[in-house]
């Protein structure tokens, strides 16, 4: 071996670490911290299984950040490679990753057991915590690899590109052209697929036929005798909702006096060509089963796979004992929160053109013999429920009343009176006008009498819990922080949660995912205070209180939508 040669193999640098060779630094240490931020309070319980998801996926965001802030920094300085930390550094962040994750999962420990207290679930058990925390670990590091692939590819292209191109060049050119792959990927291919996939299976779901289900034989049913509407076209909510309510035996029961049977009239998406063609089915099946003689008319509008909170509908047959008749339509079969991306649209016109369908009815009725007509909608149901009118004075004017459960930040006269509520009173539960024509509830029995004043007819109630992050959900929670974060807390929100910039979007986000796993009166979960709201709603005739709270624990929701 030749003296240079010697002192070549002499100078040679020691071969790092695979983990420094594999990892950055800075990549690694801003993930850390957004795994920790991901631990900090939200609005629902969270299982072990999914705050890990949660983290790893919040890890894989800072990760993804740290590694961009360090590229810039070197183009910006026109530098190929930056210094590599010394090895005591990754010691110190090693150390300091551990310390701060035990932290963080402590802090996590405790906030889920504020949460998990005042809503009445079962605390996480002790070997959850730690669990907690390796998942998180787990997760980063495989998005990471993913996104180490994805580097791998634009490494590949540069160096294919540097044969005819500048290095610098090669670089862009190779980022914008895995960036395009991803967005015809994105918008093409896979985007094309997963919803044809996604409509298939819940187009599938929505035809499926269920033998413990059958066809009604009453002629006051759609899909029964008579009736304009084949039972298969109902699909499979209206089915469960044309076939769901208390018989006429346990009307009868409960109020002590002979019932009337219940009407329920529905079309379902296949049964009509078109939004407007199915809703005026839906209102001549209404006109067919004599809907137009009944005491009291509710018109529901539906979430996206034509689902009906049960208790929305079967509170107003007790209270009315079956003298009812309620009329819906389906305008989609996907899930609410896949509709509410993709069909938001046809919630509202669904929810015009029923209304207006059935009202032009009404209206040719004499004043005099004219029933009482409310609206009702959950979640995107009450989105489309609101379609009609636009603001609160056209709503009073057009009905005898209406129950919105659950609204989402896109509710056009719910964000008006929310935005233009009374002075003193928090955004989670409003005050406007003094409660002139309507109110908010969060816990009936406590909320519906606020404020003290009078409160005229015709009467509107938005159910609406503290916790629920369908409601409170908003893009402008990224860079601003909300009056419900600001204002004193509601009854089942954590004390120690903060808003934090972008951080706080994310988490409630995730809670979205698990909005129906919590007990009634949390969440996304409206059942029992349904009833106290249409007592005072519609104040039927001979209806008590103590016939409400014999109510409230008969009352479901069925599945969810």
């Amino acid at each position: 071996m030749t003296a240079t040669a010697e002192q070549d193999v002499t100078q040679a640098p020691p071969k790092r670490a695979w983990w420094i060779r594999h990892y950055t630094f800075t990549g690694t240490a801003v993930g850390l911290v957004f795994i920790w931020l991901s631990l900090t309070p939200s609005l629902l319980p969270r299982g072990p299984l999914f705050q890990g998801l949660v983290s790893g996926a919040a890890g894989a965001i800072g990760y993804s950040l740290g590694v961009f802030a360090v590229w810039l920094v070197r183009y910006m300085r026109s530098k190929d490679t930056s210094p590599a930390p010394p090895k005591r550094a990754w010691l110190v962040l090693i150390a300091v990753g551990v310390i701060g994750q035990v932290a963080a999962i402590v802090y996590f420990h405790v906030w889920q057991d504020d949460i998990r207290d005042l809503m009445g679930v079962p605390r996480l058990g002790f070997w959850d915590h730690p669990l907690t925390a390796v998942l998180a670990i787990v997760f980063l590091f495989l998005f990471v690899e993913l996104g180490q692939l994805v580097g791998m590819l634009i490494r590949y292209l540069v160096r294919q590109l540097e044969r005819i191109a500048p290095p610098r060049v090669s670089g862009v050119v190779a980022v914008a052209l895995v960036l395009a792959l991803a967005v015809a990927l994105l918008n093409g291919i896979v985007v094309r697929f997963a919803m044809s996939t996604i409509n298939n299976t819940f187009e599938t779901v929505n035809n499926e036929d269920d033998p413990d289900n059958p066809a009604p034989t009453t002629v006051l049913r759609s899909g029964g005798p008579q009736s304009l509407v084949s039972w298969e076209s109902l699909g499979h909510q209206g089915r469960n909702f044309v076939a769901g309510g208390p018989s006429v035996e346990e009307l009868t029961e409960f109020n002590g006096s002979p019932a009337t049977e219940p009407i329920r009239a529905y079309a379902g998406l296949n049964s009509a060509d078109g939004i407007r063609a199915t809703a005026r089915l839906a209102a001549e099946e209404l006109r067919r089963t004599g809907g137009l003689d009944r005491a009291v008319i509710a018109i529901a509008t539906t979430t996206g796979t034509g689902w009906i909170n049960e208790a929305e509908a079967s509170t107003l047959e007790y209270m009315y004992n079956g003298d009812t008749a309620i009329v819906s339509m389906q305008y989609s079969f996907l899930p609410s929160w896949i509709s509410f991306l993709v069909d938001q649209e046809n919630a509202l016109q669904a929810g015009q053109a029923l209304f207006e369908a059935v009202d032009a009815m009404v209206r040719e009725l004499p004043e005099a013999e004219r029933p009482r007509v409310v609206v009702f909608g959950e979640s995107l149901g009450s989105f489309g429920g609101e379609a009609p009118f636009l603001a609160l004075n056209n709503l009073i004017a057009r009905t005898d009343g209406a129950l919105f459960s659950g609204p989402t930040f896109k509710n056009t006269i719910w964000n008006t009176l929310t935005h233009d509520r009374d002075a003193g009173s928090p955004q989670w539960l409003p005050i406007y006008d003094k409660g002139e024509n309507v109110r908010f509830s969060a816990r009936a029995a406590q909320d519906l009498g606020r404020p003290d004043d009078p409160w005229g007819r015709p009467r509107v109630v938005y159910l609406q819990h503290a916790s629920d992050p369908i409601s409170w959900w908003n893009p402008d929670l990224l860079f601003a922080k909300p009056d419900w974060l600001k204002e004193p807390r509601g009854y089942d929100v954590s004390p120690r949660m903060e808003w934090i910039p972008v951080v706080t979007f994310l988490q409630v986000s995730a809670d979205m995912a698990v909005a129906v796993n919590v007990p009634d009166g949390h969440g996304h979960v409206y059942v029992r205070d349904v009833a106290n709201a249409w007592a005072a709603i519609l104040q039927p005739p001979g209806w008590t209180s103590d016939k409400t709270e014999r109510l409230r624990p008969l009352l479901r929701s069925d599945e969810s939508s």
